[in-house]
């Protein structure tokens, strides 16, 4: 006798899996509905068994990393939208699957509705596919799933993602620009110095003149351009895998993400990105349901720079003792020195300066008194959810007006800068060319 697997809900609307023994379908039915409950979905349980080990599993490609950012949002709120309608778990992951493009996130979709109808919930096979849903996503679905509240679980998260993709498109669109505009000028100037000038240089040599300073500097500038062009593209991929390389070590990250959080300019950018981002992360947790600790170290892990991530592990300890989380928050926020960002200040802000700077600003929060201020008030009140969103909301506020004011300075120092450089060419390639033609008038 067959055994069917199906899915039902009850008089209250609840969902129902179970499996049941029936010489048909239309019998295995009928039984089910004797039972009190109404039939969504049934299928033959051995037959799917024998289908697998037949081999009709549909091949797959071979896909590389994870899912992107954006996909993974715009799923989230879809099986939130699914959920709120009344969908069974698993007819939603199924609609998805086969709406989503052939890659990793159709590939875990399916693998997350076979464990399931292997009797997994759905955070047990979510974590299943750790490139497609990560610990926080993980957590999140766990709880909600205990608290029996996956719908509102699923919307927060939602949310919680989308205001995440939208302050990172904020700060990709503010970098973009300046980016672009300096690539596209030092190819023009480059090309300027190996082919431009070289044929002025020439002129200059069959009429024997007298170049003026300007005009003999940019000559050599473009002799080492000639020589050396492959430097140009070369230097920065060199000292890109440089940081790369010192990164792979312990003290060599801590050093160059407390660089990058007080260098000049972007570093208050990016110290506001990450506070933003990790308040919201701790505050989704907490407000669905995840404890504390786990919450924290979940938080830890997304921070995405090594000074965050110390701070929270300090905190996580702290709290373990007994603790609160804002004394310990304002304790471990205060950097101390590292000789490894002291290398960095000293080779890119310009040297003895740049490391007088950095003995100046060591010493810095990376998180500000209201914030700590707002976490104690909501730890008193018991509702640190709430006042960790409003820290996130005054943040992503304070990171939009800054990502628009840099956009607004880049513009005019970029145009300054390359009419500097250009204007320099000319005056130093017209200047002799001028006197050449007095010259041949007279």
């Amino acid at each position: 006798m067959p055994t069917f697997q199906f899915e039902a809900m009850d008089s209250t609307g609840a969902e129902i899996k179970d499996v049941i023994d029936a010489a048909t379908e239309e019998d295995a039915q009928a039984t089910i509905r004797q039972m009190g409950y109404f039939v969504t979905k049934i299928s033959v349980k051995k037959a799917r068994k024998k289908a697998e080990a037949g081999g009709a599993k549909k091949k797959r490609g071979f896909v590389f990393g994870g899912v992107k950012s954006k996909d993974l949002t715009a799923f989230t709120r879809q099986l939130s939208i699914l959920q709120d309608a009344g969908l069974p778990i698993l007819r939603s992951l199924r609609i998805l699957g086969e709406q989503a493009k052939p890659g990793r996130l159709k590939y875990s979709l399916e693998d997350t509705c076979e464990a399931i109808e292997g009797g997994d919930t759905l955070s047990e096979a979510m974590a299943k596919s750790p490139k497609a849903f990560d610990r926080l996503y993980v957590n999140m679905i766990k709880a909600g799933e205990a608290g029996g509240a996956l719908e509102v679980i699923l919307q927060r998260l939602a949310d919680f993602k989308e205001r995440a993709e939208s302050l990172k498109r904020k700060v990709k669109s503010a970098m973009i620009y300046p980016v672009v505009v300096v690539t596209v000028a030092v190819g023009i100037l480059t090309f300027i110095m190996i082919k431009i000038v070289p044929s002025f240089q020439s002129i200059f040599e069959d009429f024997d003149l007298e170049l003026p300073v300007l005009t003999v500097y940019l000559i050599n500038v473009a002799n080492w351009c000639q020589t050396y062009w492959y430097l140009i593209p070369g230097i920065p991929v060199a000292i890109w895998l440089t940081i790369k390389l010192i990164r792979k070590f312990k003290h060599g990250r801590i050093g160059w993400d407390q660089f990058v959080i007080k260098v000049p300019i972007f570093g208050n950018l990016i110290e506001k990105n990450i506070m933003a981002r990790t308040s919201r992360t701790l505050g989704t947790l907490i407000a669905s349901g995840v404890p504390i600790l786990e919450a924290l170290n979940i938080t830890r892990e997304t921070a995405g720079n090594a000074i965050f991530e110390k701070m929270f592990a300090k905190i996580s300890e702290r709290i373990r003792e007994g603790d609160a989380i804002a004394a310990p928050m304002k304790e471990y926020s205060r950097l101390s020195f590292h000789p490894v960002a002291a290398f960095f200040w000293f080779c890119f802000i310009g040297g003895p300066i740049g490391l007088l700077i950095y003995m100046m600003k060591y010493r810095q929060r990376v998180v500000d008194d209201i914030v700590v201020n707002m976490v104690d008030v909501g730890e008193e009140t018991g509702e640190l959810d709430t006042m960790l969103y409003k820290v996130a909301d005054t943040y992503d506020e304070e990171v939009a007006v800054l990502t628009d004011g840099l956009t607004k300075l880049m513009e005019p120092l970029l145009i300054i800068f390359l009419g500097g450089a250009v204007g320099f060419i000319v005056i130093a390639l017209f200047v002799p060319l001028v006197d050449l033609i007095n010259n041949l008038s007279g």
